[in-house]
């Protein structure tokens, strides 16, 4: 498994600058060489390897080499080009989505989503940040001409009021690790109810989250026999292809645009059936993401088969190795919560069972995602 310390971004000594936009033709050509494609039946699969010739900086810079962006922008791309790239395709290859609409950008950072918004004919965007960012991302849109467009709002969602009574969509990037972990998916929830008119547009409207199990004897000794991590703690991390062993399965979808916040807390059931003879040390958690109100199906997924993203993979160790045959199953279900003292935190509950040749165990662990 790959060790890769998520990079931060700052805004020291940023100054905005103009984005120029490329449109049409020429940035359809763009954005192919940057992703290849935003189709989630080829991107998300897990059957599909990804194509690793290229660093992430490699397609930002392929991609966005025409952009004057002030430094801030830069870092924020840089760190996930694919989620950035493929929110660009929902906006600008969907513009009858957006042309004389009003949008409400929920957790807007720096305004890209914003001004991308802007540029595929919004009427008007909302742009509510709660962090300091609000102020650059201010500065960003005057300096790109949009401040008669873009209005930027900083507060909470749930504290803020905007200076209209509905809007015609939502967007916002609001997915956090394991999906859940520190996400702002009631807050998309709060702003759906409130303010998005009978019919309006939740963007992405999709999420599902998947399991799968992998071998992985060295790293686990690594870090949680040597550096003492407890067990009870998943680890974000990236996972090598290689290193699965079973199949994949869905263990959660959430409608977006329909769901409660209620929904958020599920028991579902699994069955992992092993694809060869191999140990297992630990079992690995997932999202894909999708849009499905687009003229064509378009989304990304953050498994380990998949081009990498800043959310990783969500790995739980297991208390003991498991020795699986190909063809056996490890079957159980895991409950996931929200932590009843911090709604951001995530309680896992993992009940699992193997009946094998070479291995017979059924064991219940608790995580706590902190």
């Amino acid at each position: 498994m790959q060790n890769a310390d998520a990079q931060t971004s700052t805004m020291n000594d940023a100054r905005p600058t103009k984005i120029t936009f490329q449109y049409g033709d020429d940035d359809e050509a763009i954005e192919e060489t940057a992703t290849g494609s935003s189709n989630l039946d080829e991107d998300s699969s897990m059957c599909e390897p990804a194509d690793d010739d290229k660093t992430s900086a490699d397609y930002y810079f392929d991609s966005y080499s025409h952009f004057g962006l002030t430094h801030v922008i830069i870092q924020e791309m840089l760190k996930d080009v694919v989620r950035t790239k493929t929110y660009q395709n929902v906006i600008y290859r969907n513009t009858f989505l957006f042309k004389d609409k009003i949008v409400l950008d929920v957790g807007a950072g720096t305004g890209i989503l914003s001004l991308f918004c802007a540029k595929a004919g919004a009427k008007h965007v909302y742009a509510v940040e709660c962090s300091q960012m609000a102020v650059m991302a201010k500065e960003i849109v005057e300096a790109n001409g949009y401040s008669n467009v873009i209005t930027v709002l900083k507060g909470k969602i749930e504290e803020i009021d905007l200076p209209v009574p509905q809007v015609d969509i939502i967007i916002s990037e609001w997915m956090g690790y394991f999906l859940l972990y520190e996400n702002m998916l009631n807050t998309v929830l709060y702003a759906r109810d409130k303010w998005l008119v009978n019919n309006g547009i939740v963007l992405p409207d999709n999420a599902s989250l998947y399991l799968t199990a992998i071998e992985d004897a060295e790293y686990k000794e690594d870090k949680i026999e040597c550096k003492k991590q407890s067990i009870m703690e998943p680890l974000v991390d990236t996972v090598d292809q290689n290193q699965i062993v079973t199949n994949c399965q869905l263990l959660k979808t959430m409608d977006i645009s329909k769901m409660t916040s209620g929904d958020a807390s599920f028991t579902a059931p699994f069955k992992l059936v092993a694809e060869r003879d191999d140990y297992i040390h630990a079992l690995v958690a997932y999202f894909d993401v999708s849009f499905t109100v687009c003229h064509k199906l378009t989304g990304f997924s953050t498994g380990p088969r998949s081009r990498s993203t800043h959310w990783k993979q969500t790995v739980l160790y297991l208390e003991e190795v498991l020795t699986i045959c190909e063809g056996e199953s490890i079957s159980g279900s895991m409950t996931v919560a929200q932590n009843k003292k911090n709604p951001r935190d995530v309680d896992i509950t993992l009940k699992y069972s193997l009946n094998g040749q070479r291995c017979v165990i059924s064991r219940t662990q608790h995580y706590k995602m902190r």
